[in-house]
C-alpha cells in the first residue's frame, strides 16, 4: 500500500539526553516487538514508510512532536534495540546520520553475508535511493541521513532526511521496497517539507520523455508530481496547541483514562490497579500498535503519552514512562509464553477507546489538560532538557566559587 505526503518540519537542534534516549530505545523496540508479534515484520516496514505513523510514533516516546531531530532519535533508538534483537525478530537497522551514513553499503553487504540476501543489490539500492532524493529530485535539500531497514528475507524501507539551511527547515524520504515498482517512475511512498516553490523531480513519471531525450526539463510543484498525497503541515511554533489536536480523539483517551467506570475496565483488559496517567499512555500506545492509517492525522496528539524533551505539551513524566514499559514488558514476556491475553489487551483498549470515540464523543479541555499535567509533573518525575542545562551551570558556578 503506497502512502504519500509532504510536511515541513522545523530544523532543530540539540541532542537527546541519556535519560530519555535509553527510554526511547526500550518504547521503541517494545512498540515494534508488538506490531511484529500482531501483525508480521512487513507490516512494521509498512508504518515506518508512513510519515504520519512515524511522526505519531516519535511523539509517543517522548521526542519534540514536530522537530526534525524526531527522525534521528526514532531512528537511532530503533537501531540500538532491534539489531540485538535480530535473531529474534528478524530486522535490521543500517546507517544513520552523518558518517554512519556512508557506512550504509558496507552494512548491507555484511548483513547479505550473514543472511544469504544478496548484499551487493541492497547496497547497490541504499546509494540509488540517496542519489535520487539527493540529486535527481532538485528541491534545495541536501541529505545527512539515511536509514536503511531490512528483514531476514530482503524486504526493506528507507527513512532519509535532508536539510535547507537557506529556509530552515528539512525533508524527509520515505521509501519502502512493497510499493516502489521502477526507481525511476514515481518510487516514494512519502516525502516530506514544506514547498519550496518550483523543482525539478526527473523520478516523476512523466519526466519520462526528458530522461530519454535530456533536452528539456520537466518542472512541476511537488503538490502536482504527489497530487495523491496526504500533507502534514508541521506548523513553526514550539508548543502543542489545540489546534494541533483531534479534540475529540484525545477526550476518548482520557474519559477512559480518568472516568472511573472506563478507568476500572480499561486497567482491568491490561493489569488490575494501574492508575489514570499510566493508563492515559498506554491507551495511546496501543493506538500506534493498532491504529489504522486514518488515525494519525494529528501526531501532536501522541505527545499526552509521555510530553516531550522540550517541555511541551508538559515535561516527561519519567515515573508514568518507567511503568508503561513495565506493563509493556509483562505483556511481551507472557506472550513469548503463548499468554497472550495482556497482548490482546492493548488491542481491546484500543478498541475500547474508538467505541468511547465514537458513542459519546467527548471534547477534551485542551488547556485544563495541560494545566493538570504540569501541575501534576513534579510528583511523576518531569524532566525536560532544560532542568538538566540549569543543573550544569548550577555546577559551574559552585565551581567557580572555589577558587
Amino acid at each position: 500500500m503506497k502512502r504519500s505526503g509532504t510536511a515541513d518540519l522545523p530544523l532543530h537542534g540539540g541532542r537527546v539526553p541519556p535519560w530519555l534516549a535509553t527510554r526511547m530505545t526500550e518504547l521503541g523496540t517494545a512498540i515494534s516487538e508488538h506490531i511484529v508479534m500482531e501483525y508480521g515484520v512487513s507490516e512494521l516496514l509498512t508504518r515506518l514508510s508512513d510519515p504520519f505513523w512515524f511522526q505519531a510514533f516519535g511523539a509517543v516516546m517522548g521526542m519534540d512532536w514536530h522537530s526534525s531531530g524526531i527522525t534521528t532519535s526514532v531512528m537511532g533508538a530503533l537501531k540500538r534495540g532491534l539489531n540485538p534483537r535480530f535473531a529474534d525478530l528478524g530486522i535490521m537497522v543500517c546507517g544513520g546520520r552523518g558518517r554512519h551514513s556512508v557506512r550504509t553499503p558496507d552494512e548491507l553487504r555484511h548483513f547479505g553475508m550473514r543472511t544469504g540476501v544478496d548484499g551487493e543489490v541492497l547496497a547497490r539500492t541504499s546509494r540509488l535511493t540517496a542519489r535520487v532524493d539527493n540529486n535527481a529530485v532538485a528541491d534545495g535539500f541536501q541529505l545527512y541521513l539515511h536509514s536503511f531497514v531490512v528483514t531476514k528475507s530482503g524486504e526493506w524501507a528507507v527513512i532519509q532526511q535532508g536539510m535547507s539551511q537557506e529556509n530552515h527547515a528539512a525533508r524527509r524520504y520515505h521509501w519502502h521496497s512493497a510499493t516502489v515498482r521502477d526507481f525511476v517512475s514515481n518510487p516514494h511512498t512519502a516525502i516530506l517539507g514544506k514547498p519550496q516553490g518550483e523543482i525539478l523531480n526527473l523520478v516523476d513519471a512523466r519526466a519520462s520523455r526528458a530522461q530519454d531525450v535530456l533536452l528539456s526539463i520537466s518542472r512541476d510543484p511537488i503538490e502536482t508530481s504527489l497530487r495523491e498525497a496526504r500533507k502534514l503541515t508541521m506548523p513553526a511554533h514550539h508548543d502543542v496547541r489545540a489546534k494541533d489536536v483531534d479534540l475529540k480523539r484525545l477526550g476518548a483517551v482520557l474519559a477512559v483514562a480518568h472516568e472511573q467506570d472506563l478507568r476500572d475496565f480499561a486497567s482491568f483488559l491490561l493489569v488490575e490497579g494501574l492508575g489514570p496517567r499510566t493508563l492515559q499512555s498506554l491507551a495511546l500506545i496501543a493506538e500506534v500498535v493498532h491504529g489504522a492509517p486514518s488515525r494519525f492525522s494529528d501526531p501532536a496528539r501522541f505527545s499526552f503519552a509521555h510530553g516531550g524533551k522540550d517541555g511541551h505539551p508538559f515535561p516527561v513524566p519519567l515515573k508514568t514512562y518507567d511503568e508503561s514499559l513495565a506493563v509493556l514488558r509483562r505483556s511481551l514476556d507472557a506472550a513469548r509464553l503463548n499468554h497472550t491475553e495482556k497482548l490482546q489487551g492493548f488491542k481491546r483498549l484500543d478498541e475500547l477507546t474508538r467505541t468511547i470515540e465514537t458513542a459519546r464523543q467527548p471534547l477534551a479541555d485542551f488547556h485544563a489538560t495541560i494545566q493538570h499535567e504540569r501541575r501534576i509533573s513534579s510528583s511523576l518525575g518531569g524532566r525536560t532538557v532544560f532542568d538538566d542545562r540549569a543543573k550544569k551551570r548550577n555546577v559551574a558556578s559552585n565551581q567557580r566559587s572555589l577558587f
